[in-house]
């Protein structure tokens, strides 16, 4: 099992934890991973990572696909990974309505159907067999469209890509996971935990068959995020955690569509989903942060005392083994002596 690393997106001012960054290629993490939602953008911090790293792999988890074009996307990874001599995995995901909607400006539309198109559109810029054409629901390239100057024309991409590129998905919902392992070559599982592989299990079969070719876990990668907070006060050590938890069960999208809050039900806390989202969407946060439970945090993140953390890194260990965890990718709030802890468990 290997060791990534989520820088994820910033905060009010931009800002990379390069000296995290750096110490995880040390280490010998496998990679790192950068993020975006309505700030900063995935694709400049790849950029600026891959010029301070020599070996690391560098992947965007995730680039909101409404946000560009499939082409301009697939314009992004080729140069990336050129730049870094080969380094860069693409990761993708829809986003959510609000987003969507309400910052990008654009229908939210059929997230599966775009996600196949999307990888579709790529895949074919990067095998070069052929001009670019694609007739779909979301994308129609050559446009055609009745304010269409009739002019457009197939293109080849003058760059030569890496047909072999790695794409990867963000999934949450069963219908996505199964999308995934059908046309993707992995998967963000969130708030996963590592011994209750079988919310997963059914759906990526379905997928695997579906894709055919002998497709399985084996040629597959399940990357979970896995938050990190040590500290050798457990409730201290909770507490941001339950602050992150909160925002996604209760406030990461409206009442009626909010994958987060879908996914801890079922976790098995439908009580406790049903608690923080009527307190944050009243404006209750502190209560919302109350109501996440602790066996939640301690079963989906790695927290407390360095010595605790070793304990429960034998269930994402056990998972490595049995196939069921490619990386596990730690949570921007990973320190450097809680990474070190960790690779020295696991590398």
């Amino acid at each position: 099992m290997k060791l990534g690393f989520l820088v994820g997106y910033s905060g009010a001012e931009m800002r990379l934890p390069l000296d995290r960054v750096l110490e995880a290629e040390r280490l010998g993490f496998d990679s790192v991973w950068t993020s975006e939602a309505y700030g900063s953008d995935a694709v400049s911090p790849a950029a600026w990572i891959m010029a301070q790293t020599s070996r690391i792999k560098v992947g965007t988890s995730i680039m909101q696909m409404p946000a560009r074009t499939p082409t301009a996307t697939a314009m992004a990874a080729m140069t990336l990974d050129a730049l870094s001599g080969g380094r860069f995995i693409l990761g993708l995901g829809p986003s959510g309505p609000q987003v969507v909607e309400g910052w990008y400006g654009v229908p939210y539309g059929k997230p599966l159907l775009r996600t196949r198109e999307y990888i579709a559109i790529i895949r074919k810029i990067l095998a070069r067999a052929e001009p670019l054409t694609h007739t779909g629901e979301h994308y129609q390239i050559p446009y055609a469209g009745p304010d269409a100057t009739g002019l457009g024309k197939p293109l080849k991409s003058i760059m030569h890509g890496n047909p072999r590129l790695k794409i990867y998905t963000a999934t949450i919902t069963p219908a996505s996971i199964r999308n995934s392992a059908e046309i993707a070559d992995g998967m963000f599982p969130i708030n996963m935990n590592p011994e209750r592989f079988e919310l997963f299990a059914p759906h990526l079969e379905a997928g695997f068959a579906k894709a055919g070719g002998g497709k399985s876990l084996a040629t597959y990668d399940v990357c979970p995020f896995v938050p990190v907070s040590m500290d050798d006060d457990l409730e201290r050590a909770r507490l941001p955690i339950k602050q992150n938890l909160a925002l996604y069960i209760g406030g990461m999208g409206a009442r009626e569509k909010n994958f987060y809050n879908e996914y801890a039900k079922r976790l098995g806390y439908e009580e406790a989903a049903a608690a923080i989202q009527d307190a944050y969407l009243a404006g209750r946060k502190n209560e919302a942060v109350a109501a996440v439970p602790d066996r939640l945090v301690d079963e989906i993140a790695l927290v407390g005392p360095a010595a605790r953390i070793r304990d429960r890194l034998e269930a994402w260990r056990e998972a490595g083994k049995r196939g069921h965890v490619h990386a596990m990718l730690l949570g921007g709030g990973a320190s450097v002596a809680a990474m070190r802890v960790i690779a020295e468990a696991v590398l």
